[in-house]
């Protein structure tokens, strides 16, 4: 866990999602940690609609300190699986 620094510091997150975080009231990298990814997510599919499954996956990764695509293969399906089930 990174502290006493920036969004932008994390792991994945670039301007543009830490932007949509700050929207949902996440300003911080222990606001997003306290959060958690999912949550971040579903307040930031309240404000983009079509917020995709890699946004979903950088989240959970800045929230572990690791770049998105070295996720566990089990923390991958379990993001797809609630992914899923909030498209439906």
């Amino acid at each position: 866990m990174v502290v006493n620094c920036e969004l932008e510091d994390l792991p994945n997150i670039g301007n543009t999602l830490s932007v949509l975080l700050r929207e949902t009231g996440i300003n911080t990298p222990e606001e997003l940690y306290e959060t958690g990814a999912i949550q971040a997510f579903i307040r930031i599919r309240a404000i983009e609609h079509d917020a995709c499954f890699s946004k979903l996956c950088a989240i959970e990764g800045a929230v572990e300190g690791i770049r998105w695509h070295h996720l566990s293969k089990e923390k991958k399906a379990e993001l797809k699986h609630f992914f899923d089930m909030i498209n439906k």
